[in-house]
């Protein structure tokens, strides 16, 4: 778990991986699951690419390998996309990622039955202020509303792939309404 925090940095798919190798699925399974879940980083590093295109390639697979969820939401706005910034926020997100790694797996060992607590929660509580600070304009609303319902009632019929193709809804919705605008 620790080589894969460390190699990885990539919280939810570093989880879903586990999670995966511990129930015995395939390695193309693996790999795919977590090219799947981590695709928005491929959108994240073309939104980024104005500013580091210009950059030698060891800034750009530096950066790239830095740009988190997180770090994407601190560099939404221009302003606050100078290399220096986005390299010291980055590196400090890894390095905490790291020791906060080697903690939890230390502490979990300390605590009896840990299974009973319902912990996975926390890492959709990590998501909620990104998705908050998002969200700014109608299209994103939109994009959110129609995931949630979509999920929602997928999970509840019990359909495979909901979180996916909630998504993918989702996003065609927010592109829907910004196509919208463009045109009117």
């Amino acid at each position: 778990a620790q080589g894969l925090s460390a190699i990885v940095f990539a919280g939810a798919a570093q989880l879903v991986a586990i999670g995966m190798v511990k129930s015995g699925a395939s390695l193309i399974s693996i790999v795919l699951t977590t090219l799947l879940l981590t695709s928005q980083h491929l959108l994240y590093g073309m939104h980024m690419r104005p500013t580091l295109s210009t950059l030698n390639t060891r800034w750009r697979m530096s950066l790239g390998f830095l740009l988190t969820d997180e770090l994407f939401a601190l560099a939404a706005r221009p302003e606050q996309r100078q290399v220096p910034y986005l390299f010291g926020a980055g590196l400090c997100f890894y390095l905490f990622w790291v020791v906060a790694s080697i903690a939890g797996i230390v502490l979990a060992s300390m605590v009896p039955d840990l299974q009973q607590y319902h912990l996975d929660f926390s890492i959709v509580a990590i998501f909620i202020p990104i998705i908050v600070i998002l969200l700014k304009n109608r299209a994103a609303i939109a994009g959110l509303v129609v995931t949630t319902v979509c999920v929602l009632v997928m999970k509840h019929l019990q359909l495979e792939g909901a979180m996916i193709v909630s998504g993918m809804a989702g996003m065609l919705v927010a592109a829907l309404i910004e196509r919208q605008k463009e045109v009117a």
